[in-house]
């Protein structure tokens, strides 16, 4: 019998984050993303339903061209406004025993040792149950937000976010040796000075002499999630991710980019089954495939195009703000960031190269949307499961229904086929996602620990 899938909840806290128009529906609470209470309620619906973890997107700019207008953006509350997803991590760690809680952060939102202290610490609070999802952000606006002049090329800020792995994997894994935090009353001795190293890094980018402030947290390292499809962006998640978020349009498809990742990652020394991969998918249930339909008609009433357009940041150029060829194919288009979406919109079009008029209708109507019953969805999730995936990275149309419905309608049937867990793993997240307690086994961060000497 096939091993349970893994369940993620991919969410933003914001108002639109994917399904854009969603939130105008009578059910929909998203709205209301400002009160805490909305995500603490999820989460523990979530946790009780069988989730592994409750992941959150984030970014830290507007999408859209420089100099342009972000008036769709506003209209929809498409990502704008947003809070800061970390902060609100602590309230769900403490409202919660047993889900994963995920955060993404750019590379250049954040001091390497300012975070590492702030997910070490958010780490102990959760008692081990943290996962970063490294980005390395695509727009043009969150460059300029820390200070750049433009958006730096594609490829080298794959090679600043590895410097930036560097610095956070020494203060995690080598600054404190195992056994520094004594905490003993009796010698009056809290932690042992000779286990404690300064790691003295000095990079193209980054000097931090350390040590780390934080002792040891449950995982030292949060589990590394990472999205990238690129060529720069699968040989960063071989060597440091640990799953991999995909949105491959069928499970052909996903089996050959699975396939392409592992033979990466045994290259780069590790295990071939190191590296976990969630698909990622939405769903209208219906108990008949009449009623999936009603159901689908329904949502598509809400949805906005202009927001889609938007949001996938192709209809515009961004460094200059003038509007592209609507007969443009998307191969032709020069942009910075958004590979991944453009490699799944070509995918989605195998008989033709879809054009720039396209992208809307596209992205609207089929990405990653799967409409049928209960075992139909089953049927679905055991072909990806064929092909390599080992988890589902669930979007929502409306929070929180579309998660209950999942959990109520979905998972009972799941379960009877073996393709969901009875209970929760209980432990850190890495354990809940690989089975076993070791810190880094094989992985391009673990060569940092003992690394360095006697007081650093």
């Amino acid at each position: 019998m096939p091993q349970p899938l893994h369940f993620s909840a991919f969410v933003m806290n914001t108002n639109s984050h994917i399904q854009h128009g969603l939130w105008r529906h009578p059910t929909a609470q998203q709205a209301d993303f400002n009160d805490v209470n909305l995500w603490i309620g999820l989460a523990k619906t979530l946790e009780a339903g069988g989730f592994d973890t409750m992941f959150f997107a984030d970014v830290v700019g507007l999408y859209g061209p420089v100099n342009g207008s972000y008036e769709v953006n506003a209209r929809e509350g498409l990502q704008i406004p947003s809070n800061d997803p970390s902060v609100l991590l602590s309230a769900l760690a403490v409202s919660t025993e047993h889900l994963g809680l995920a955060f993404t952060s750019s590379i250049v939102q954040s001091h390497p040792f300012d975070f590492a202290r702030k997910v070490s610490t958010l780490d102990h609070i959760s008692n081990g149950r943290i996962g970063w999802n490294v980005v390395t952000s695509s727009l043009e606006n969150a460059a300029r937000n820390f200070g750049m002049d433009r958006l730096i090329e594609h490829d080298e800020r794959y090679r600043w976010a590895q410097e930036y792995m560097d610095v956070v994997y020494k203060l995690w894994e080598g600054s404190w040796d195992d056994g520094a935090l004594l905490k003993d009353k009796a010698r009056g001795i809290y932690a042992d000075y000779t286990k404690i190293h300064k790691i003295n890094h000095v990079g193209e980018r980054y000097q931090v002499e350390g040590p780390h402030l934080p002792s040891p947290s449950a995982q030292r390292t949060p589990v590394i999630f990472q999205a990238g499809s690129s060529p720069a962006g699968r040989a960063f998640a071989a060597r440091n991710a640990e799953a991999q978020f995909i949105l491959s349009p069928t499970p052909e498809i996903a089996a050959g980019d699975i396939s392409a990742t592992r033979a990466l990652a045994v290259e780069y020394g590790r295990q071939a089954s190191d590296i976990k991969f969630f698909q990622g998918l939405t769903f209208v249930i219906g108990s008949t495939e009449e009623e999936a339909k009603r159901n689908e008609a329904e949502i598509d009433e809400y949805i906005s195009t202009d927001g889609f357009l938007a949001h996938i940041n192709l209809g515009l150029d961004q460094a200059t703000g003038v509007p592209l060829d609507p007969d443009m194919p998307l191969k032709d288009i020069k942009h910075e960031g958004g590979f991944s979406h453009t490699k799944w919109l070509r995918e989605a079009s195998p008989d033709r190269e879809p054009t720039v008029r396209d992208l809307a209708k596209i992205t609207a109507k089929v990405r990653g949307r799967f409409v049928g019953t209960p075992e139909q969805i089953a049927d679905r999730l055991e072909e990806f499961q064929r092909a390599g995936v080992d988890g589902i990275n669930v979007m929502n149309w409306t929070l929180p229904n579309s998660y209950q419905l999942f959990i109520d309608e979905v998972m009972p049937t799941l379960r009877r086929r073996g393709l969901a867990k009875e209970e929760p793993v209980v432990g850190t997240l890495r354990q809940k996602l690989f089975g076993h307690d070791q810190l880094l086994p094989t992985h391009y961060g673990r060569q940092f620990r003992g690394a360095f000497g006697e007081h650093g």
